[in-house]
C-alpha cells in the first residue's frame, strides 16, 4: 500500500517509510496530506522516544512537483506561496515535536529531498556514488522554496552556501558531511535504521542533540551576518560575479543571493516567508517555465530512450576503432577509454596515433595530480588505447568511427578500405558536422550499418552526441550508436540526414547573420557583445575565428562539387565577406595567423583594423534589439525549418541539441521552446517586422501558424 508506511518498536521508535504513488517519492499533491496526517500523529503519540524518517524507493526523495510548478500563473501565485508555506509548517512542527527525528538517507536527496532532511535533527546518509545531496534548483530558474536557501544560511553562512545554492553543486555523502549537510555516513545500506535507533537511544533525553541550530538560543551564524565586515565586503563582489556569469539573463542567481541577504537580516520565520515569495516570483518566469520543460521534462524524455528503437536488445560496445588521431579523434578515444571501452586509435602514422594517445595521458595525468583518481587507474584507462598505424588492429571492431577531414572522397576511400575489418553486424560511424549520411553511405557494402556520430569539441567536456540517421540506416544502427553514446555518459539527441544535420546547419545561421550585420556596416565589436548579451557564448564573428574561415571556404568547396551548396538558404553575402577576408588579405582565422581579430603573442585580441576599413560605417544605425532579434531569431527559425520538414525528429530532441550542442541561451530553454513563452502569435509577428526591414531570411516558417490555427503549442 502506497503511502507513509508508519511502525513503532518496542523501544518507543516509530520508523516512518515514505513508499508513495509512482517510482519516486516526491513533493506531489498527496505529499502534504500524507506528511500533516503522520506529524499529527507522533504529536499525539504516547511513550515516543524519536523518530527514523526512510524511503522505500530507490531515490530518498525526489523533490518538487515540477508540474505544478510549470502551471503557476499570476492567478494561482497565491495559492502556491500558501502550499510551499504549508509545507514548512509541516516540516517546523516535524522539527518542534520534542523528540530527536533522524533521516536516512538511502539515495538522491536533492531539492526538496535535501530540505525534508534538513527538517530533521540529525541525519545520517549511505556512503555510496548512488546518494548524491544538493540543490540543483538554480539549473532550473528556481530556487530552494522549502527551506533550503535559509537553512544552508544558518548551517555554513553566506560564502560555503554559495556554491550549492548559486551554483547547483550536487555532492556525494563524504563531501556533504564535510560540509555540514548530515551528519554521519554508514557504509551498509542495512546499517541505515539500526545505526539511527542506536542514535535516538543516546540522544533522546538531550533535548541540545534534537534543538535545530536556528531555534537554539544565542545561535550565530557562520562567517557572521549580513552587517559582518566579511560579509558586506563580500556582497558586491558576489553580485558582480553573478551578473558577469549570467549577464543579466538568468534571475534565479540573483534571487537566491537576494534570499539569502535577507535571511541574514531578520527572524527565521520572516526570512522562510521572503524564501516562499522568491520561490513563487521565479515559478512565474518564462526563464524558469523554459528551463524546467528542456532541463527536466525533455531531457528525462531523451536520456530515458524515447528515440531508441524499443525491440532491439542492447547493445554494448567492446572494441572501438576511431580512425584519425587529430583533435576530435584522440577525444573520442579518451572518452570511450574513460568508459572502459578497447579502443584501436589508428592514424596513416603510428607516430600520429602515439601523439593522439598522448592526449590522453595529459588529460588523465590531470586528474591523478587533482585526486579525482590514482595512478593506478589512471594507467588502467591508457592501456585500453592501442595507437597504430595498421589496418588489421582493426579486425573484431564492433563498432568504427571515423574522425578525418570534412572531405566527401576522402571519407569514401576510408570507409572502402577499412570497412571490411568490422566485427561481422559491426556498425560504422562518421563523426562528420555537417556531410550527408546518406551521401557518405554509398562508398559502404552495408548502408544499413552505417550512421553519423557527430561529436562536438572539445569531446571530453562537450556532453552532447548528434546521431544521423541515413536514409538506409537501420534501427540496429540507431541503437548500437544510441547505447553508445550513453556507455560513454553523453546525451544523445537522433536527427534526420540533411546538409548540417540540425546543431551545424542551426548554428551557421548564427554566423551568418554576425557577416550580414558586418556588411551593414554595424561596428563588429557590437555585433560580437550583442552577440553575448542573448546569452551566447561568444560572438559569431569571434566563432568564425576559432572555427577557421579557411576551413569554412574549404567546406563550401565540398558542398558546391556535391551539388548540395545553398540547399538551406542563400549563403553568398557569407561567401563573399570570407572570399575577401582569406583570399585577398591571407586571413584565415585565429589558427591561420588571424582572422576578423588580431591576436598577441601576449594573449590580447584586437579587431583586425583592415576590418574596420572594408566594413564599418559609422552612420549606421540598426536598432539594438534588432540585432539581438536577428541574431537568435535566425536560430530560431532555422530549428523550426529543421521540425518542419522532419530533420528534427522531436522537439525535445530540437530543445536538448540547441542548448548543449551549439550553446544556445539556457534562459530559451532551447530554441523551440523560446517560441512557447515567446508566444507563437507574437513570434509571427516579430518575424514578419524583421522579414519586411532585412530580408525573406526572417520569414516565420508554415509550422508556426498551423501551431496558431490549431490552438497548440511547440512540445
Amino acid at each position: 500500500m502506497s503511502g507513509f508506511n508508519y511502525d513503532k518498536d518496542a523501544n518507543g521508535v516509530v520508523t516512518v517509510t515514505m513508499d508513495m504513488e509512482g517510482p519516486v517519492n516526491s513533493m506531489s499533491p498527496e505529499f502534504l496530506p500524507l506528511l500533516r496526517d503522520t506529524v499529527a500523529k507522533l504529536e499525539v503519540e504516547s511513550d515516543l522516544t524519536g523518530v527514523v524518517l526512510a524511503s522505500a524507493k530507490k531515490t530518498f526523495f525526489a523533490g518538487g512537483d515540477l508540474n505544478s510548478l510549470c502551471q503557476v500563473t499570476a492567478d494561482s501565485a497565491e495559492i502556491f506561496f500558501n502550499e510551499a508555506q504549508a509545507i514548512k509548517g509541516e516540516f517546523r512542527r516535524m522539527e518542534k515535536l520534542g523528540k530527536p527525528v533522524v533521516a536516512v538517507i538511502n539515495g538522491a536527496a536533492l531539492g526538496g529531498g535535501l530540505e525534508l532532511t534538513l527538517a530533521c535533527h540529525y541525519r545520517i546518509a549511505w556512503d555510496n556514488k548512488a546518494v548524491q545531496l544538493g540543490f540543483p534548483e538554480v539549473t532550473l530558474g528556481l530556487l530552494p522554496g522549502g527551506g533550503g536557501v535559509v537553512k544552508t544560511i544558518y548551517l555554513m553562512g553566506l560564502m560555503a552556501a554559495n556554491e550549492y545554492l548559486i551554483e547547483g553543486k550536487r555532492i556525494a555523502p563524504a563531501k556533504a558531511k564535510e560540509a555540514g549537510f548530515i551528519h554521519e555516513t554508514v557504509v551498509n545500506l542495512e546499517d541505515l535504521i539500526p545505526r539511527a535507533k542506536a542514535w535516538i537511544a543516546e540522544n533522546h533525553e538531550n533535548e541540545a542533540a534534537y534543538t535545530q541550530p536556528w531555534d537554539t538560543k544565542g545561535y550565530k551564524i557562520p562567517g557572521g551576518n549580513a552587517n559582518h565586515p566579511g560579509v558586506a565586503q563580500m556582497l558586491p563582489v558576489a553580485s558582480a560575479m553573478i551578473m558577469q556569469k549570467t549577464r543579466g539573463l538568468l534571475p534565479a542567481p540573483v534571487k537566491i543571493l537576494d534570499v539569502a541577504v535577507s535571511a541574514m537580516r531578520v527572524d527565521f520565520d520572516t526570512a522562510m516567508r521572503i524564501e516562499s515569495r522568491g520561490l513563487t516570483e521565479l515559478a512565474l518566469t518564462p526563464v524558469a517555465k523554459n528551463m524546467i520543460n528542456t532541463f527536466f521534462f525533455n531531457l528525462n524524455q531523451i536520456n530515458g530512450g524515447a528515440s531508441r528503437p524499443k525491440d532491439i536488445a542492447p547493445q554494448k560496445t567492446e572494441k572501438l576503432g576511431v580512425l584519425g588521431a587529430g583533435m576530435m579523434g584522440q577525444g573520442i578515444a579518451y572518452v570511450s577509454a574513460m568508459a572502459g571501452i578497447e579502443v584501436v586509435l589508428k592514424d596513416i602514422s603510428l607516430e600520429g596515433a602515439e601523439k593522439g594517445k598522448a592526449y590522453s595521458e595529459t588529460l588523465l595525468n590531470k586528474r591523478v595530480e587533482r585526486g579525482r583518481m590514482s595512478a593506478e587507474q589512471a594507467q588502467q584507462i591508457l592501456a585500453l588505447i592501442k595507437p597504430t598505424a595498421e589496418n588489421s588492429d582493426l579486425d573484431g571492431c564492433d563498432l568504427i568511427i571515423e574522425a578525418v577531414f570534412e572531405n566527401m572522397a576522402l571519407k569514401h576511400e576510408i570507409t572502402k578500405e577499412l570497412e571490411p575489418h568490422l566485427a561481422e553486424g559491426g556498425v560504422w560511424g562518421s563523426n562528420t558536422s555537417t556531410l550527408p549520411i546518406t551521401q557518405l553511405a554509398e562508398a559502404s557494402a552495408n548502408a544499413e550499418n552505417f550512421i553519423g556520430i557527430h561529436f562536438f569539441s572539445p569531446v571530453d567536456k562537450m556532453p552532447l552526441v548528434e546521431i544521423i540517421m541515413g536514409e538506409k540506416t537501420s534501427d540496429l544502427a540507431l541503437a548500437k550508436a544510441f547505447d553508445y553514446t550513453k556507455q560513454i555518459r553523453k546525451t544523445p539527441i537522433v536527427v534526420n540526414d540533411s546538409l548540417g544535420f540540425f546543431t551545424s546547419r542551426t548554428f551557421g545561421t548564427y554566423l551568418d547573420e554576425g557577416v550580414h550585420l558586418l556588411t551593414e556596416g554595424v561596428h563588429p565589436i557590437q555585433i560580437d557583445n550583442l552577440g553575448k548579451a542573448i546569452g551566447m557564448p561568444v560572438g559569431p564573428l569571434n566563432v568564425y575565428d576559432e572555427v577557421s574561415l579557411e576551413l569554412s571556404r574549404k567546406a563550401w568547396a565540398t558542398w558546391k562539387d556535391m551539388g548540395v551548396l545553398d540547399n538551406w538558404g542563400d549563403g553568398s553575402v557569407t561567401r563573399g565577406v570570407i572570399d575577401t577576408m582569406v583570399g585577398e588579405y591571407g586571413r584565415g582565422g585565429r589558427h591561420h595567423g588571424g582572422g576578423f581579430y588580431e591576436y598577441g603573442e601576449n594573449g590580447s585580441k584586437a579587431i583586425w583594423p583592415g576590418l574596420l576599413e572594408l566594413y564599418y560605417k559609422p552612420d549606421t544605425q540598426v536598432v539594438e534589439q534588432d540585432i539581438k532579434d536577428r541574431l537568435l531569431f535566425r536560430q530560431v527559425i532555422e530549428a523550426l525549418k529543421c521540425l518542419e520538414t522532419n530533420v528534427l525528429r522531436t522537439v525535445a530532441d530540437g530543445n536538448i541539441g540547441s542548448i548543449m550542442g551549439i550553446g544556445a541561451p539556457a534562459w530559451t530553454g532551447g530554441l523551440i521552446q523560446f517560441v512557447n513563452t515567446y508566444g507563437l502569435e507574437r513570434f509571427s509577428a516579430r518575424c514578419a517586422e524583421l522579414a519586411n526591414q532585412y530580408g525573406e531570411r526572417f520569414a516565420a516558417p508554415a509550422i508556426v501558424a498551423e501551431k496558431i490555427a490549431a490552438g497548440e503549442v511547440f512540445g
